[in-house]
């Protein structure tokens, strides 16, 4: 069968992963979107309209990240890959932590699946397996694609999730800089070992980080403490580390937000997300954009439009 004039919208999360001591396994989805309209041509190759964050910068062709997560997904299923017209309009910031190449990833793969629908069945196993292929590892895809709070891990079989819904006191707040970090350069801070008493703090914390996030938001500020990758990683975000360091000496669960720079603060009320605006606001050397945002539930979702549509 022809996909010709098969046309869907995709909208896709934030995320934030690690929450301080979740280290590749807890991510969060935040209410911050990506939004990406996809319609299949007759022409072959693929074209990427791209308005907002990333204009002129990130590449328009078949090179495009979610052109890749598409074609990946036709790939895997043996299905010959379309032309394709892509419109993409971005809010997520990149290079900023908060998991904006994840989002562009889990974007293509349910754009794949809503175009593939009747054609190839990707139930929610099969579409985290072909993100994770694509990202690496799959705490930011996770959320991105299910909502809330997720557990990741990998298993011989592939990469597994939890999704856990969040205490309605979690108030996140995302402080952004101007400046970017990129993650291949956050992941080569990272030494090859860590003692065992900060494999010991980390695990007790982790498990303590669940429990505060879903049901006892008062103990954030212990259960976000962490000793396996950011003090490794602050030489290279300085302002990020003073900036942490001040918000958690007032008792505000401050972290960074996944590869960094940007400070994510797990709030258990507004009036803490208000006075740590106040905080940053008095104590940063630099620029820093507060993003006062709720936790999102449902994860990526996709929508056909009736051929010939225009959405």
């Amino acid at each position: 069968m022809t996909l010709v004039g098969r046309s869907v919208s995709v909208k896709t999360p934030a995320t934030t992963a690690n929450l301080g001591p979740g280290f590749d396994t807890l991510g969060l989805a935040l209410s911050v979107y990506d939004e990406l309209q996809v319609t299949v041509r007759q022409q072959p190759g693929a074209t990427v309209e791209v308005h907002g964050v990333g204009a002129g910068e990130v590449p328009t062709d078949e090179t495009n990240l979610v052109v890749t997560a598409i074609r990946h997904v036709f790939d895997a299923y043996g299905v010959p890959f379309p032309g394709l017209d892509l419109v993409a309009r971005n809010v997520i910031p990149h290079g900023r932590g908060m998991g904006s190449s994840g989002a562009a990833i889990v974007a293509g793969v349910v754009a794949a699946k809503g175009l593939l629908e009747g054609v190839v069945d990707l139930d929610s196993d099969a579409l985290l397996r072909l993100a994770t292929d694509l990202e690496g590892h799959p705490d930011n895809v996770a959320p991105a694609l299910f909502g809330g709070l997720t557990i990741a891990w990998v298993t011989p079989e592939g990469p597994q999730h939890k999704k856990l819904i969040v205490h309605r006191g979690v108030s996140p707040v995302v402080f952004v800089p101007e400046s970017t970090m990129s993650t291949a350069l956050a992941r080569s801070l990272q030494p090859d070992s860590v003692p065992h008493q900060d494999a010991i703090f980390n695990v007790s914390r982790s498990a303590l980080l669940v429990a505060a996030l879903i049901q006892s938001p008062e103990l954030l500020l212990a259960a976000t403490e962490d000793k396996l990758h950011q003090s490794y990683r602050a030489s290279a975000m300085p302002e990020t580390d003073a900036l942490i360091r001040v918000l958690r000496e007032n008792g505000l669960p401050a972290v960074v937000s996944g590869a960094g720079p940007s400070v994510l603060v797990l709030a258990s009320d507004p009036s803490q997300r208000l006075l740590a605006a106040e905080l940053v606001e008095r104590n940063a050397t630099t620029t820093w954009q507060a993003l006062m945002l709720a936790v999102d539930f449902k994860g990526a979702t996709v929508m056909a439009h009736p051929m010939g549509a225009v959405a």
